[in-house]
């Protein structure tokens, strides 16, 4: 079985999400697509929206995509998880061939400092997606397939101005009520 694994804070899921999404459905073979969202990012010291939320969130927005697996690996661990540890329990838990890490060109710039990259790199093929103003970094990984989309959202600024036009129609009314408790 082929697979592709997309991590992420999803916080909250936006339009770049569900684009990398149905690309990677595109242009990649695979049986299935592995979405996870984190707990806490490891790079981060906190989230806007708590692990569950940002879960369901997540689920709610792909639970149409027949392909698209909404796992709680990490959501429901209660700590920061390495992106090493998900692709491990993916491994042990599911019969798989080939594994795809999906990582936009901003995050693909550090991940030589990933945890235990060396074993990552051993075990996945990257598929990079590009982001409007951040080139791809040269590294020491071999890139299997680079897709282009070059969406300009930013997460942070999403939420710094509780944009609401990025948020998919989907989950919109509930990501302005929580951010209208705020």
């Amino acid at each position: 079985m082929n697979v592709a694994f997309f991590g992420g804070s999803f916080d909250p899921p936006h339009i770049g999400h569900e684009a990398i999404v149905k690309s990677i459905l595109e242009n990649l073979e695979i049986t299935k697509l592995f979405v996870m969202p984190t707990y806490l990012n490891p790079f981060k010291s906190k989230s806007q929206f708590d692990a569950e939320t940002r879960l369901n969130f997540t689920k709610e927005l792909f639970e149409e995509f027949k392909k698209v697996i909404v796992c709680d690996f990490e959501a429901k661990s209660g700590k920061s998880i390495a992106t090493i540890e998900s692709i491990l329990y993916l491994r042990q838990k599911y019969k798989i061939d080939k594994i795809y890490l999906v990582i936009g060109a901003d995050n693909f710039s550090a991940i030589e400092t990933w945890d235990h990259f060396i074993l990552l790199n051993s075990l996945v093929d990257f598929v990079v997606v590009t982001r409007k103003g951040h080139k791809i970094k040269q590294c020491k990984v071999k890139i299997f397939k680079i897709i282009e989309l070059n969406f300009n959202i930013s997460s942070t600024e999403l939420r710094d101005n509780q944009n609401l036009e990025y948020i998919p129609t989907k989950i919109r009314k509930k990501v302005e009520k929580l951010w209208k408790k705020e």
